[in-house]
């Protein structure tokens, strides 16, 4: 048996722990004056009851949680024997709804009527109208928009995921610098990444970018056929789910010898990755980690070239609140998960990002969930 087969896993979530979630997100409901929320399939209906359908479909599921009073959920009644047996759903009052009825007459019913409830962002259009036609005096507002704090803050549990996650990743890190890269495609070095990150415990691997050259210029390359060339920069960012919980990693190597200004520029991104991560602390405003890693690149003038947010929440999924942008006010608080990338993109030549994901101690300090080098990494 490899180490890997016998690396154990944290202690799962239990019912109990889904549970305190909902009470937890009843209380904040309320102080932000909603009569409920409304959560759907995706990591909102399995954050609070470790429940995720076989399907996404048209037919529609959904967790209510009032302010006051009991959660329900209502599911599609071929798929009760599935969502009773989740792990999160012992205890919680299951109504099912059948082919032929009025599944939003039947979800109606289980909310408190008229009020404003937060739905999640990732609900189906035809659901949402579905419950205004039968509830007009109600209203709606997208979750993030409504709690945007609700998953935000990791307890020790979630981090605990997300380090190991993170540690899965460095290590897919580590073993791809080995493989060849020039003269191969971009689509090959990235399929020997997912493979890396599933050999490391990676239940889902959601993306693998391999930006060479010119692609690296790219903040979201696709992979494509293009041949990796002796000279290029290339940009490798991915990240998947390890027990449930998200890596999302980039780093930027170079194939062969690079260049002066290539040096320069990347040894740039790695002070502003430096300067955002020494920002964090507990109090700021997340507009200021991206302000401070984003003056290391403007001051060196190249501030056009940077041309994203510093960084984004992580956690059920790679992509989520809080995000690190100017403009966004929330506080930053222990237990906090978020990436720090910035990047210069030099159109048509080359690109440089460098990413880590860190946490929010309670002591006040930042903590990297990845712990690779950031200097340039030289590969064949």
């Amino acid at each position: 048996m490899t180490d890997d087969a016998a690396e154990q896993g944290p202690v799962p979530f239990t019912a109990d722990d889904f549970a305190a979630r909902r009470v937890r997100a009843a209380k904040a409901g309320d102080e932000a004056g909603l009569a409920g929320l409304l959560l759907t399939p995706g990591p909102d209906l399995m954050y609070f009851t470790g429940y995720a359908p076989v399907a996404i479909t048209e037919r529609i599921t959904m967790l209510v949680i009032p302010v006051r009073g009991d959660p329900t959920m209502i599911v599609p009644k071929l798929e009760r024997p599935d969502a009773k047996n989740a792990s999160g759903v012992a205890g919680l009052q299951l109504v099912d709804w059948s082919d032929g009825s009025d599944p939003y007459e039947a979800t109606a019913r289980l909310l408190a009527g008229a009020g404003r409830y937060a739905i999640s962002d990732s609900a189906w259009a035809m659901h949402l109208l579905g419950l205004q036609g039968r509830l007009p005096e109600s209203s709606y507002v997208s979750l993030t928009d409504g709690l945007p704090m609700l998953r935000a803050v990791k307890d020790a549990a979630e981090v605990e995921r997300l380090a190991a996650a993170g540690a899965a990743a460095d290590r897919a890190y580590e073993e791809i610098l080995k493989v060849r890269f020039a003269g191969r495609r971009e689509t090959e070095v990235a399929a020997d990444l997912a493979g890396l990150l599933r050999q490391f415990g990676h239940s889902q691997v959601d993306f693998t970018v391999v930006g060479s050259g010119p692609n690296g210029a790219n903040p979201h390359h696709e992979i494509g056929e293009r041949v990796i060339e002796d000279g290029d920069m290339v940009v490798l960012d991915f990240g998947g789910l390890k027990y449930g919980y998200g890596s999302d990693t980039t780093r930027t190597v170079h194939v062969g010898e690079h260049t002066d200004e290539e040096r320069e520029v990347h040894e740039l991104v790695v002070r502003a990755q430096q300067a955002g991560f020494e920002g964090v602390q507990p109090g700021i405003q997340c507009q200021d980690v991206d302000r401070a890693a984003r003056a290391v690149v403007t001051d060196a003038g190249y501030g056009e070239y940077f041309i994203h947010r510093t960084g984004h929440g992580i956690g059920t999924t790679t992509h989520e609140p809080p995000y690190m942008v100017e403009g966004e006010t929330l506080p930053v608080r222990p237990g906090m998960c978020f990436s720090i990338e910035p990047g210069i993109y030099l159109p048509g030549r080359f690109g440089v990002r460098i990413e880590d994901i860190v946490t929010v101690t309670s002591d006040g300090l930042g903590r990297r969930l990845n712990e690779t080098p950031h200097e340039m990494r030289i590969v064949t």
